[in-house]
């Protein structure tokens, strides 16, 4: 069995029968699966427990998805794939923005939940494994892959999984221009379609939680037609 730590893992759906499927299918696969069936009772056990990943529905009566999500990122970093009905663009991007790791259509496969789910814990196993005590550093912003934390001038910054990810791949590449294929490569492990803009909808939030103006940026540029490049700020940092 490829999974030998047992990762428990999260499922927030009112879809009772989904879920128990999802259950079904996941626990062979050597994960520990908990359901929760509303929003509340899913956020409280998401934040009451460690888990590897929380697998979230989008539409649920109440307290929806995107309410869900936001709460938990208030205290938690724990990957979130999220469930949008019918691969619904606007669910989508609305998700990534607020902080969900993944998205994944109802329509979805087995075979590709499976490979959505080990993708975002496995960025995380290895930021824990990693063991890895320098900082990446650009100006007063500074990153340490071994405690998972980010801090820019006296202010330490939230990052989700994927943008903790795509921070650190920048950083190591300094000065160098990274295309959006490589980067996608590199922190998502999973195939994007041609057109998908996903790592896009990324970048923009990391952007904003670095305080950086896209036509003016400090620290990651657009390199149009190519991707992305990180710089050292060429002024002095403020605090946020």
């Amino acid at each position: 069995m490829e999974i030998q730590d047992n990762p428990k893992l999260l499922v927030v759906d009112d879809d009772r029968k989904l879920a128990g499927l999802i259950r079904d299918y996941l626990t062979p696969m050597g994960y520990q699966v908990e359901l929760r069936h509303s929003g509340p009772d899913g956020l409280a056990e998401a934040l009451a427990s460690p888990y590897a990943a929380v697998i979230l529905d989008v539409m649920m009566p109440g307290m929806d998805g995107f309410a869900v999500l936001r709460e938990l990122r208030k205290k938690s970093d724990v990957p979130v794939l999220m469930l949008t009905a019918l691969g619904d663009e606007a669910d989508r991007i609305v998700g990534l923005e607020i902080g969900a790791d993944d998205y994944l259509p109802k329509t979805f496969s087995s075979r590709e939940l499976l490979a959505r789910l080990r993708a975002v814990t496995r960025r995380t196993r290895i930021r824990v494994e990693a063991g890895a005590t320098r900082e990446l550093v650009a100006g007063t912003l500074r990153l340490c892959e071994e405690t998972h934390t980010v801090v820019l001038a006296a202010t330490a910054l939230e990052l989700t999984t994927l943008e903790f990810a795509i921070l650190t791949s920048l950083l190591k590449s300094k000065g160098r221009v990274k295309s959006r294929e490589r980067l996608i490569e590199e922190v998502s492990e999973r195939r994007f379609d041609v057109f998908d803009r996903s790592i896009d909808v990324h970048v923009s939030s990391l952007r904003k939680k670095l305080g950086d103006d896209a036509k003016n940026p400090r620290f990651i540029h657009t390199i149009r037609g190519i991707g992305y490049s990180l710089h050292e700020p060429q002024t002095p940092d403020l605090s946020l």
